[in-house]
């Protein structure tokens, strides 16, 4: 893709993200209901506002690029989906059970993916205001009102690692990784907010055990590679985006520092 036309993508992305991140307040900001899923996952109006801003956006801006939206996702047949080489992968607000608890811990991802890589990321925090994004062999940076700046990971990554734990999801297998890698500080932070705590240099190591969905991963991943990082599955491969029937990714570790003994870490026995 020409440069000139992926960075018009990328600022009619960044644009987008801003316009759902307003919407999202406004809903956060009084009172709203709670509904589920028929996966018991939590859905509220501001889902559902930021989702529509970003899909008619999206089709107005790049008409031929099709939109994968977590809030819409059903309505795609999966053979459909997979003759897509190219596609934008959006998750309108990520950590709804953030959202809910009111801790401010949510973003907006939406992501561009061609031939299931991720090659331009959009991470945005309503209530912060802070923007992250990534372009694949042209860097990361984060945006805080007029003022970017280019971001990098720790690297070298030095003890004691800094482990992004998740806030709604911790386990057992998480615990026992820690407890492999030795001296550790740990931190709790909801949604996307942890590759882009990695891609900044904050953090140096996220596990994730147990299903996430790909629009929860292809924003956060993009940003995090193209500031040094990786975000690999137990065997060492990238995680890939419209491979397969499934929009469920495997386990993941996402590292600062590719050069980590990540390896040392897992369970032989899993």
């Amino acid at each position: 893709m020409a440069t000139d036309e992926i960075g018009r993508l990328r600022e009619g992305a960044i644009a987008l993200a801003h316009a759902a991140a307003a919407a999202i307040l406004e809903v956060y900001r009084g009172e709203f209901a709670v509904a589920h899923k028929d996966d018991r996952s939590p859905l509220t109006a501001a889902d559902l506002a930021a989702h529509a801003c970003i899909v008619a956006g999206l089709e107005r801006l790049a008409p031929e690029i099709p939109v994968l939206s977590e809030e819409s996702a059903q309505d795609v047949p999966t053979l459909q989906r997979r003759q897509w080489s190219r596609m934008w992968l959006v998750d309108p607000l990520d950590g709804t059970r953030e959202f809910v608890k009111r801790n401010g811990e949510f973003t907006v991802n939406i992501a561009l993916i061609e031939d299931g890589v991720p090659v331009l990321g959009v991470v945005q925090a309503p209530v912060t205001g802070a923007l992250w994004y990534g372009q694949r062999g042209h860097g990361a940076f984060r945006r805080d009102g007029d003022t970017e700046v280019a971001i990098r990971t720790r690297v070298p990554a030095a003890a004691p690692l800094r482990v992004a734990a998740s806030r709604s999801h911790r386990d057992p297998r998480t615990e026992a990784l820690m407890a492999r890698i030795g001296e550790v500080e740990t931190v709790g932070i909801g949604s996307s907010l942890k590759f882009c705590r990695l891609a900044e240099g904050a953090m140096d190591v996220y596990p994730r055990f147990g299903p996430t969905s790909e629009w929860d991963t292809a924003a956060g991943q993009c940003v995090l590679e193209a500031a040094g990082g990786i975000v690999i599955d137990p065997r060492g491969r990238p995680l890939r985006y419209n491979q397969r029937d499934t929009i469920l990714n495997g386990d993941f570790l996402a590292l600062g520092d590719p050069a980590l003994p990540w390896r040392d870490w897992l369970d032989p026995r899993a």
